[in-house]
């Protein structure tokens, strides 16, 4: 008896709806999920790809033997598990609700939402409805990242730096949008418990401090000037290495793939969310001068 595959539906068109269904159903794939339907609704003009990007996206993802249809719940009834790829976090709680109350496991991509509050009302939701959700960059899964948190790439981790993107979307908390990325490779390394985090500004650039337990700083440069790029370095007991870089998409489609399979969340709930909050604690730094804000407080101020 041949097992079925996982089917996956997927919400939104976008660079990541092409590659991600290319590697799901590519003749090679040894996964156990298969892209079979996406909704593409409009998006915002703001944050929208330009008409010709949105063609070669869908005419890849047509290649790959996947049905358009016209509405979410089509996806939701044509899918085991959904991913919610929308190029826009304004729309993502209006549309992750009624994947939720199906059941479906789902994985949202960045931005989650357009702010801290949002994102915490996502998070809501899905324990009321007892569903998982799963959402990450694809730095996360750097080469060296997993051994770096267990002390086997430079001993003891003392501290870490990432750069990357940072433009500012005016409907988004600013790190959000791009910056996401680099503060989640900082992340995968440095780990949850940052307490306070600062931040210093110019039209170029960001500098985003944050201070976690036993007085180890973690940064973030966020690039608008210049030449842009991934990369990071680790600071350790034993050595100084580079991290962060961006190797593909390989890694994070196994890790959704693992997720919708097992039903195990590769990155808890709260761990997200204080990435978000490390990110509102940021602006709100700016808002008041460099000043450090505390994250828990950050956390504690939203009402859901």
């Amino acid at each position: 008896m041949v097992n079925r595959r996982i089917s996956i539906g997927i919400i939104g068109l976008s660079v990541h709806s092409a590659d991600f269904t290319e590697i799901w159903n590519g003749k090679n794939s040894s996964l156990n999920g298969q892209v079979v339907s996406i909704y593409h609704p409009k998006g915002n003009p703001d944050v929208e790809f330009p008409e010709k990007q949105l063609q070669n996206f869908a005419e890849r993802i047509e290649k790959q033997g996947v049905s358009t249809v016209n509405s979410i719940e089509e996806v939701i009834e044509r899918s085991d598990a959904v991913m919610l790829l929308t190029n826009d976090g304004r729309p993502h709680l209006a549309q992750v609700l009624p994947i939720l109350k199906a059941g479906k496991p789902v994985y949202i991509d960045k931005p989650l939402a357009e702010n801290l509050e949002n994102v915490m009302k996502i998070f809501h939701e899905a324990k009321k409805y007892g569903v998982k959700i799963f959402s990450s960059s694809a730095l996360r899964y750097g080469t060296q990242n997993a051994s770096i948190k267990e002390g086997r790439y430079v001993g003891e981790l003392l501290g870490a730096q990432t750069f990357g993107p940072a433009p500012l979307q005016k409907s988004h908390v600013d790190m959000y949008w791009d910056g996401i990325h680099g503060i989640e490779s900082l992340y995968s390394v440095m780990g949850t418990g940052c307490q306070t985090v600062s931040r210093t500004s110019s039209n170029g650039t960001d500098l985003v401090v944050g201070k976690w337990p036993g007085e180890k700083l973690g940064y973030f440069r966020g690039i608008r000037k210049g030449k842009v790029g991934f990369g990071g370095t680790v600071f350790g007991t034993d050595g100084i290495k580079s991290i962060g870089k961006f190797e593909g998409y390989q890694r994070l489609v196994r890790a959704i793939d693992d997720f919708i399979t097992t039903g195990k969340l590769p990155v808890a709930p709260e761990e997200t969310m204080e990435i978000y909050a490390f990110m509102e604690a940021a602006d709100e730094s700016k808002r008041q001068g460099g000043k450090p804000i505390n994250i828990s407080e950050t956390i504690n101020r939203v009402k859901i």
